[in-house]
């Protein structure tokens, strides 16, 4: 009867409810919203709303910086978040370099110049993809030891006047020379003019006549643009040439074995001229990607190269340093060594650059030339004696 009776009271009994959390105050975290649209940090907006520092805290840290009742991305509120990140953590980012304007226009012409001609490479490889397919006499022709290959001025007058192998069989030595001239050449054109008939007219496969001479109208559309891409990569390299020459940096820059004004300028565009950017050569080598990277846990110790850098900076060194290897005996007798002691091809072009960054920062710094006696001292020594 005990246990009936005490069933029945709690059948008559309300449910228990959890206290949980208190009710949600959305009006309030409004507030207190709007008091950091108008520039508050977190603690004078909670004193201005009347909550605790620690529960505005909370909300500012759980919605990232940004205001939760949007819903969704937006710029505005992308730009409060930067806005605060910038305010409150200033101490923690460094200022953008402040180069001048000359190295500005230098950096976009060189790296304008950079992509153009990365874009007549890509046009030039997707010509030769072609070519592969019907006129593998165009790529005995153009590729066997000439320099420029398809992207040379000669190869694509050839290739305008004759799309195809049967046009390119008929093809008489004068119209050879009259194409050769237009595109350039001045010297040994009746050699040339003969080598490329020979060259034309050997046995090669072919493809059916029709489908043969829809391939040649597909290839003078790779070729326009090819033409237009190997156009666009002279007049900015002029341009380059003609702004890279006015800086006054550019003598110190060019006095280095290997860096031309091409390429001094792709140096200059990513380093730039602004002297208090890197706090020492060290910062340069590992914005640059040339010094190595050590990570260190327990015993382990593992030291390679980095992935995080410049990749535009990292190309320009691969050039400098396999320019500076022929060139320079200092450079040379460093490689030479690296390769002595075990290192890859790419791990010693990459060392010989991270060296001469080094050298780099310090004659930029002191405003003196490049001298090779002093840059590789120790390793020419034993040359010279």
């Amino acid at each position: 009867m005990v246990r009936r009776q005490q069933a029945a009271d709690r059948a008559l009994r309300p449910k228990l409810r959890s206290p949980g959390h208190p009710r949600y105050q959305r009006h309030v975290e409004a507030a207190f919203w709007a008091e950091i649209v108008k520039g508050l940090l977190a603690e004078e907006a909670a004193s201005v709303i009347g909550v605790a520092p620690a529960v505005a805290t909370r909300w500012y840290r759980q919605c990232g910086g940004m205001r939760p009742f949007a819903r969704k991305k937006s710029d505005p509120g992308d730009a409060l978040v930067l806005a605060n990140i910038l305010r409150t953590d200033m101490h923690a980012h460094r200022p953008l370099p402040a180069d001048s304007e000359l190295a500005q226009a230098v950096a976009v012409l060189a790296r304008a110049q950079q992509d153009a001609v990365w874009h007549r490479q890509q046009a030039a490889n997707q010509l030769r993809s072609l070519l592969r397919e019907y006129y593998p006499t165009a790529l005995n022709a153009f590729l066997t030891g000439r320099k420029g290959g398809l992207a040379h001025p000669e190869a694509r007058a050839i290739l305008a006047i004759a799309p195809t192998s049967a046009i390119a069989a008929k093809l008489t030595k004068p119209q050879i020379r009259a194409a050769l001239k237009r595109g350039g050449r001045q010297r040994y054109t009746e050699a040339e003019a003969k080598r490329l008939q020979e060259a034309f007219r050997a046995e090669c496969a072919h493809q059916p006549p029709l489908v043969e001479e829809a391939m040649g109208k597909q290839m003078l559309a790779l070729l326009r643009q090819l033409d237009a891409a190997a156009d666009g990569a002279e007049d900015l390299a002029r341009a380059v040439e003609s702004s890279f020459q006015e800086h006054p940096d550019a003598d110190l820059i060019t006095s280095f074995p290997g860096l031309g004004t091409l390429l001094g300028a792709r140096v200059l565009a990513e380093i730039g001229d602004d002297r208090d950017r890197f706090a020492d050569a060290r910062a340069l080598k590992a914005y640059a990607g040339s010094a190595p990277i050590t990570r260190a846990s327990g015993k382990k110790r593992y030291v390679g190269r980095r992935f995080v850098k410049n990749n535009r900076l990292t190309h320009a060194g691969y050039l400098w340093a396999f320019a500076a290897i022929t060139i320079s005996p200092g450079a040379n007798a460093h490689y030479r060594h690296r390769r002595e002691r075990g290192d890859w091809h790419a791990a010693a072009q990459r060392n010989l650059f991270n060296r001469m960054l080094g050298m780099l920062y310090h004659c930029l710094h002191n405003r003196v030339p490049y001298n090779e006696q002093r840059a590789f001292a120790p390793l020419l020594e034993p040359v010279a004696a």
